[in-house]
């Protein structure tokens, strides 16, 4: 499908989205221009607490956004409130700075004759000061507009809606169209930011008050259209881009079980602590995951069979197990060697008790005989190893290479974080990794996505999946997958503890239930 044909298809959507965008970047930016001014004129009037001042503006703009936004959930929750203070703090730092700049640069002659025909300290500012320095403060104003266009599409990541959740659900699916009908809308938008505000630059030399009027009326406007609303009567999920984009996700369960949730999008990290809040009532997550039991969640059951198998194996290129026939030799050791059980204790000690993923993996390998240490990136490595952005995929990825270099001479590198399955999957297809820890049903379905009825027959049966994968991958692509690990790591829908027993809710089947009523 061509991009004009997805974009013709996906218009309203695109739409809300960029409406949703729009919103949050005028609401911040207008909230950082007056309080950003504000400080700018104070710390021009009393100087000695500039540097301090801009050093802490400073600060919080080199704060990295998804950290910020996650400190944020267990204050201010999950939408536009809390995107909204991050987009505010981060257009702070060219607002102040501008501001104070501009007015310190104001010819002191002219300063003197103000004072000169007996104006207070306010007039000279409205009067003088701010008119004079308009232009610098204008440009830290536009400056911080094309910042928020950009950062506003990390704020997708908390449920806060804009052109990012088609950014993100892009990534994930590898799907280029998706990804350019987000990140073209949010260019325009920083080009049309840019470029009104040039023109209100010029229109504010000669009529102040026209552009004022244009900026609040925007702002009340908007305000009101992304403050939050009143707690739906509906059950609120918390999913990440890709599950609800893949068909073994959300598109195939809702199917099968019909599940009518008010659906936000989060990264997988942070839905977690959404859960625990009480932010959303139903995330997606992983039955290996070690916070199901830290942050006391349900399981809820399965009980049509949707989900396949996930058994997690190392996926090689055939091309690097021929260069180095030791590998497979090597990491027979962990064939059926992790549990689900402590597949979940080792996700606890990262998760929870905020161990070093390497030294989780060192200690698990030495609990098994085998004398691991950390992995020191080389320059000219061997193997590379890529891993997915959650943290069983990053210990599962140490693992391989700490065992790796432990049993044989060839040194190792990582390249972590993948931001989805088919980008991760493309990396190792065309050479750029030579291996990633991957899982049979994500395999089959999301990889392979084969059409013939007769998978129906395969595809809850563990050894019939992995038989097919491993064929499919060597015959198709040139690529081996190793023997399992052991555990199966299936997708599952989690509530928290106390909410799914009030509901009386132990399956998915009950689930749909309670929303069909």
């Amino acid at each position: 499908m061509s991009f004009v044909n997805y974009f013709e298809n996906n218009f309203s959507e695109i739409l809300d989205q960029t409406i949703e965008h729009f919103q949050l970047t005028i609401v911040a930016l207008f909230i950082a221009t007056l309080v950003g001014s504000l400080i700018g004129i104070f710390i021009a009037r009393h100087q000695k607490l500039a540097n301090p001042i801009l050093s802490v503006v400073n600060i919080i703009q080199t704060i990295p956004s998804l950290a910020l936004l996650g400190f944020f959930i267990p204050i201010l929750g999950i939408g536009a409130v809390p995107a909204i203070v991050a987009l505010f703090l981060y257009a702070l730092l060219p607002i102040v700075r501008n501001t104070y700049t501009g007015i310190l640069q104001v010819d002191p002659a002219i300063k003197e004759a103000a004072i000169g025909l007996g104006m207070t300290k306010s007039q000279q500012l409205i009067q003088v000061e701010l008119p004079l320095s308009g232009p610098v403060i204008l440009a830290g104003i536009r400056t911080a507009s094309v910042i928020n266009v950009g950062i506003a599409t990390i704020c997708a990541l908390i449920a806060a809606g804009g052109l990012g959740e088609s950014i993100f659900g892009g990534i994930s699916l590898n799907n280029v169209n998706m990804i350019l009908s987000g990140a073209i809308p949010a260019s325009l938008m920083a080009l049309a930011f840019d470029g009104l505000l040039g023109i209100v630059q010029k229109v504010s030399q000669k009529k102040p008050a026209v552009p004022l009027i244009a900026v609040v009326s925007i702002f009340v406007l908007s305000i009101i259209s992304v403050w939050p609303d009143t707690k739906t009567d509906k059950l609120v999920a918390g999913f990440n881009s890709e599950f609800i984009q893949r068909e073994d996700g959300f598109v195939g369960l809702d199917k099968l079980y019909g599940l009518p949730l008010e659906i936000r999008e989060m990264e997988i990290g942070l839905m977690y602590e959404a859960l625990r809040i009480g932010e959303v009532d139903v995330i997606d997550g992983f039955s290996t995951d070690g916070r199901i039991k830290a942050f006391d969640l349900k399981l809820l059951k399965d009980d049509k069979g949707y989900f396949p198998p996930y058994f997690a194996a190392p996926l090689f290129r055939q091309e690097t197990l021929d260069k180095y026939p030791q590998l497979e030799n090597a990491l027979t050791k962990l064939e059926s060697i992790i549990s689900n059980q402590k597949m979940a204790e080792l996700n606890s000690e990262i998760d929870q008790s905020h161990k070093d993923p390497q030294l989780v993996a060192q200690e698990f390998l030495n609990s098994i005989g085998v004398k691991a240490n950390f992995i020191e990136d080389d320059d000219n490595p061997d193997i590379i190893i890529g891993s997915k952005a959650f943290t069983e995929n990053y210990l599962l990825a140490y693992i391989i290479g700490q065992l790796i270099e432990a049993e044989t001479s060839l040194k190792v590198s990582l390249k972590l974080g993948f931001g989805g399955t088919k980008l991760l999957f493309d990396a190792l297809n065309t050479g750029e990794i030579d291996c990633y820890p991957e899982y049979t049903g994500t395999g089959l379905l999301v990889i392979l996505q084969p059409e013939n009825e007769g998978i129906k027959e395969i595809l809850h049966n563990r050894n019939e999946v992995y038989k097919y994968v491993k064929s499919e991958f060597q015959s198709r692509y040139g690529i081996k997958w190793l023997p399992e690990f052991g555990f199966n790591n299936t997708f599952a829908l989690m509530m928290r503890r106390e909410h799914a027993e009030k509901l009386e809710i132990e399956s998915i089947s009950q689930l749909s239930q309670t929303l069909n009523k």
